[in-house]
């Protein structure tokens, strides 16, 4: 690399950094990563960043792989799992981590973990005593 592609690139960095995007993204994971049991959509999202829903969705699966929605899911399922091996009901569980019906609770813990909630909760303590 020649001195001035080195320096074209050193003030492309620095004038059109991502610090902005990386910074709206972190952001929005830790927002929902510290309210996953409340109703959360794109909307809110996007109001909280003061952007557009449709740039952060795309900021987001650029930097992470998943929709904001996505990630969520993952985020209820892993608390869930949490919550089911200490004792909690289905029921308490799936409205505890934010889900509001028992039946896309179960359906979606079952897609992501192979068992429904109930089996899932049963292996666990099984296992623990």
């Amino acid at each position: 690399m020649t001195f001035y592609e080195t320096e074209i690139k050193r003030i492309r960095n620095s004038c059109y950094s991502n610090d902005k995007q990386l910074e709206t993204v972190i952001a929005t994971r830790n927002f929902i990563d510290n309210n996953f049991e409340k109703a959360l959509n794109l909307d809110l999202l996007s109001y909280l960043r003061f952007t557009s829903k449709y740039h952060l969705l795309r900021l987001f699966k650029k930097y992470y792989g998943l929709t904001p929605r996505q990630y969520l899911i993952d985020i209820r399922i892993a608390k869930s799992k949490e919550q089911l091996k200490s004792g909690m009901s289905v029921t308490e569980t799936c409205f505890a981590v934010g889900f509001e019906s028992l039946g896309s609770f179960s359906t979606l813990f079952k897609a992501k973990t192979g068992k429904s909630p109930s089996e899932y909760q049963k292996e666990q303590l099984s296992r623990s005593a």
